[in-house]
């Protein structure tokens, strides 16, 4: 996700703790060649040790944390370029009926789980119904409602069936969330797997130690890399020690210090430091950026014009940019980031920074006088926002800080923004996920694809309620949009739609735009070939090496 499906997370502690493992262990050396090759003499084996930020309640899910992982132990369908293009990986090759139901998929021949068991059409045709049924919820979402079947034709073919066409399918199945696991091992308990999910990919679960790290060792059999990989084999080095380091000080400092080899989500306020001493990578996710929601059934921003005045009566992008350092991208698109496909850059110049607008709004919607504090008020009722927003998740001490300076303005124009941090428990919980709990939030939704759009804005309704809409807005020609889109037979038609829906979201404001998501590392000068998928900038291991 990626923003978190709450009723099927359970809360886990998280350590931030430095440490003094070092790279370890190597085989038979060779010069470093090839492309991205670097300098020195390239060591065969060693052991990675990554500082990564949040820890996830489970080794596989719904989470982007999650898909983070899965894309270092499981293999998936179908890979993304750096170009957009969709690319073989377990499937050598797929065919599209002319009427956009019928996918048939071939798979590579003799691959193996890592628990002996055949990855064959019928184990993904079983992952596809783990999927379906809620084994993992942002891969149920992400093919809801078009997705109806799966099945086995023979040992390597593979039929999906529509029940309506799907065009951003193929681009969706290259996500983390979609890495196929072993049919044997998912019979186990959902602790067993949590602990341990068991897939093909270059590397396998040795050891979680909850807290502090978690073990990656080298599958050596390893036969099934994506047509995307720098390198074909198993991976060249032995572990990934995979730290939890939330602490940014802690983090950046493990790297400085030699103690890490890469580290993810690189502080901004080291950002020059680090590239001037590393090798720094960004990646701005697509999908839907860091935006406000607005809770449109329920209190203060039930009014349309008040949400208006809410995104006119603060500076976004200069608290963005003084926040992040300049580092992180403004987005004032709420729906989907600047580089997602089908992005609208016309939505992206609405609600500019405009005291005597977002003024002239509140007085227009009734909330003409103020109280003794100088906030706005309207029957004898203050204008209070309750503005809850996952701290250490969705929103790291940057983010914090870019809120505490919104709250500032907010307050000049007349409004009360209350900030409630909420804890990990709370957020896993879903202590602030109901009408009641709170007036905005902020949350993020990383995907490859416009699509995006369904999962979060689709109509909610009795039989099928969608708790990915925290802004509870319901607008059925939004839908139907979004759903042309979705089935469109070009992608330049799917953009032309896509926009369209964009267009409704922002003339409404039914979300406020803030920043991109964005995943970076940075890796010592001796690692190389670290590199961040497109899908959604997972790190990749299994072409790095260590050069000496």
């Amino acid at each position: 996700m990626t923003r978190f499906t709450r009723a099927r997370l359970v809360a886990v502690g998280s350590g931030a703790l430095l440490f003094s493992s070092l790279l370890a262990g190597c085989g038979a050396d060779a010069p470093a060649t090839g492309a991205g090759a670097g300098t020195g003499t390239k060591v065969q084996g060693g052991t990675i040790i990554y500082g990564h930020e949040q820890e996830p309640p489970c080794l596989y899910g719904g989470w982007l944390q999650q898909a983070y992982i899965d894309r270092n132990i499981l293999d998936s369908l179908v890979t993304e370029a750096d170009d957009g293009s969709i690319k073989p990986w377990l499937a050598t090759d797929w065919k599209v009926s002319d009427d956009g139901l019928t996918y048939t998929f071939t798979l590579k021949p003799g691959v193996k789980f890592t628990d002996g068991t055949a990855l064959d059409a019928q184990a993904v045709a079983d992952n596809f119904a783990y999927w379906e049924k809620g084994g993992n919820s942002t891969a149920q979402v992400s093919i809801d409602p078009y997705f109806a079947s799966a099945k086995a034709l023979d040992t390597t073919h593979l039929q999906v069936t529509l029940n309506k066409p799907y065009l951003p399918l193929l681009t969706m199945l290259t996500q983390g969330y979609f890495g196929i696991q072993s049919p044997t091992a998912l019979k186990r308990s959902d602790k067993e797997n949590c602990e341990q999910p068991i897939g093909s990919g270059a590397f396998k679960v040795k050891e979680w130690k909850h807290g502090q790290e978690l073990i990656l060792v080298k599958n050596p059999d390893y036969t099934s890399w994506p047509a995307t990989a720098k390198h074909q084999g198993p991976a060249i080095v032995d572990e990934v020690d995979w730290k939890f380091l939330l602490d940014p000080v802690a983090r950046y400092a493990s790297l400085t210090t030699g103690e890490s080899n890469v580290i993810y989500d690189v502080p901004t306020v080291n950002w020059k430091d680090a590239q001037a001493k590393f090798e720094v990578q960004q990646y701005i996710t697509p999908g839907k950026p860091v935006s406000i929601y607005m809770n449109t059934i329920k209190g203060v921003f039930t009014d349309k014009l008040v949400r208006q005045a809410f995104a006119y009566g603060a500076d976004r992008k200069s608290a963005v940019e003084a926040g992040f350092h300049g580092v992180i991208p403004y987005e004032n698109n709420p729906s989907v980031s600047q580089s997602t496909p089908g992005y609208n850059p016309e939505v992206a110049k609405a609600y500019p920074y405009d005291t005597a607008k977002a003024n002239q709004l509140l007085d227009q919607a009734g909330w003409t006088t103020r109280d003794s504090a100088g906030y706005r008020t309207k029957d004898g009722k203050q204008l209070e926002v309750r503005f809850a927003f996952p701290a250490g998740s969705v929103m790291t001490g940057e983010g914090s800080t870019v809120l505490q300076i919104l709250q500032q303005q907010w307050k000049q124009v007349g409004f009360n923004v209350e900030l409630i941090p909420e804890t990990q428990a709370e957020t896993f919980s879903g202590k602030y996920s109901s009408p009641d709990s709170y007036d905005a939030q902020p949350w993020y939704w990383t995907s490859p694809s416009a699509a995006i759009l369904w999962i979060v804005w689709r109509p909610s309704t009795k039989d099928s309620p969608n708790y990915n809409n925290s802004s509870f807005y319901d607008n059925d020609e939004l839908g139907t949009v979004i759903q042309q889109g979705n089935s469109a037979a070009t992608t330049e038609e799917a953009n032309k739609f896509y926009g369209q829906a964009q267009q409704i979201i922002q003339d409404n404001a039914a979300a406020v735009g803030l920043y991109t998501q964005t995943s970076s590392i940075a890796v010592a000068k001796n690692l190389h070939d670290v590199w961040l998928e497109k899908s959604q900038g997972e790190p990749v291991f299994s072409d790095a090496y260590f050069t000496k």
